[in-house]
């Protein structure tokens, strides 16, 4: 059975950032050695990422609950160090997909970007899909949603 490894916004605002989760730099570190280790066994490999312009309708700035975060082109947006290297060792890398890249759109699941959500989709359906692994930050908001 061909399976997918969904990894959900691995992002450095979410580890040591402006929007920094509990234990997220060990979790990142240990999926990161996870990859070097099962990678290979996953047909694809896809990250998804936060990607918000500067005036993103859920900055707390512009109204809404969360502090400035995973803004386009920033620091904080970029993807785990030691996560980005291990899949990209991976043979065949890894394919990254954005989503909350539309200002006054909130985002939590790559499947509410229709750009997204259709890649994924053929990405699925032309490796032939049967398991989709998911795992990421933040559990019990754009995991969540995502499940």
């Amino acid at each position: 059975m061909n399976k997918l490894l969904l990894i959900i916004d691995p992002q450095v605002d979410f580890i040591n950032g402006s929007l920094p989760i509990a234990g997220a730099a060990e979790a990142m570190d240990a999926l990161a050695e996870y990859v070097e280790k099962q990678g290979k066994e996953y047909v694809l490999r896809v990250a998804t990422s936060d990607w918000h312009p500067y005036h993103h309708c859920s900055f707390d700035r512009e109204g809404g609950p969360w502090p400035v975060h995973c803004m386009q082109h920033s620091s904080g947006a970029a993807i785990w160090q030691r996560l980005l290297e291990a899949l990209d060792a991976t043979e065949g890398g890894f394919t990254l997909l954005y989503k909350g890249d539309e200002a006054s759109r909130e985002e939590y699941s790559i499947l509410q970007n229709k750009r997204s959500a259709e890649e994924l989709r053929s990405l699925i359906g032309k490796h032939d899909i049967g398991q989709i692994d998911v795992c990421g930050l933040a559990g019990d908001v754009c995991v969540l949603n995502t499940l």
